[in-house]
């Protein structure tokens, strides 16, 4: 299918990056001399980091929290990615489709590049730094089709391109909250994504 573009979140959509966010932010925090409570760290997840460190840590510039940040994830975090279940299969099969694959993520894009190559995973582009209904904005750019992700974020995304929102329960959010949040279908893992995208090949 010519001109065929779908949009993949990468945190917990394709890549189970979870242990090393959270380590990274706890990091940070305890570098501050605060108590970081794992639960609640881990419970951001899918938030952009400039909604995430306000909530653990006041008065220091978001620049040196985020610099924090990236040079421990990028030491500590990134080798510690894998691919999900099922990741490698959906991207093949768009792929086999005659279709780009567009990766839009809050991570900066040269570190979402290296969490692909570490978790064996290839996209046709790569834009960072999106979130929520900026994410749309990147969809509309490239024309996507549709838009599979993890969390309401993504589903906002999808929904101000005016495009397909597809859910996946693999991070924190679960499918009936999807739902709710007004995705278009909802998975309970991306094992099950590729069947569905060929039925939806030949609808």
């Amino acid at each position: 299918m010519g001109n065929l573009v779908v949009g993949f979140d990468l945190d917990m959509t394709l890549v189970d990056s979870a242990d090393g966010i959270v380590a990274a932010i706890t990091h940070v925090v305890e570098s501050h001399g605060r108590p970081a409570d794992e639960s609640a760290i881990r419970a951001t997840l899918g938030l952009p980091l400039d909604l995430v460190f306000p909530q653990f840590l006041e008065g220091i510039p978001y620049p040196v929290l985020l610099a924090e940040y990236r040079a421990f994830y990028g030491d500590y975090g990134i080798p510690t990615c894998t691919a999900l279940p099922g990741a490698d299969e959906a991207l093949r099969v768009v792929r086999d489709a005659g279709g780009r694959i567009l990766v839009v993520t809050a991570k900066h894009a040269n570190q979402a590049r290296l969490v692909l190559d570490v978790a064996g995973l290839e996209a046709d582009d790569v834009a960072g730094e999106a979130f929520a209904e900026q994410k749309g904005k990147v969809l509309m750019t490239y024309g996507a089709a549709m838009y599979v992700g993890d969390h309401i974020g993504d589903v906002a995304g999808a929904r101000a391109a005016r495009t397909l929102s597809v859910g996946v329960a693999t991070g924190p959010t679960s499918a009936d909250d999807l739902r709710a949040a007004g995705a278009d279908v909802v998975f309970e893992r991306l094992t099950e994504f590729p069947t569905w995208f060929e039925q939806w090949l030949s609808r």
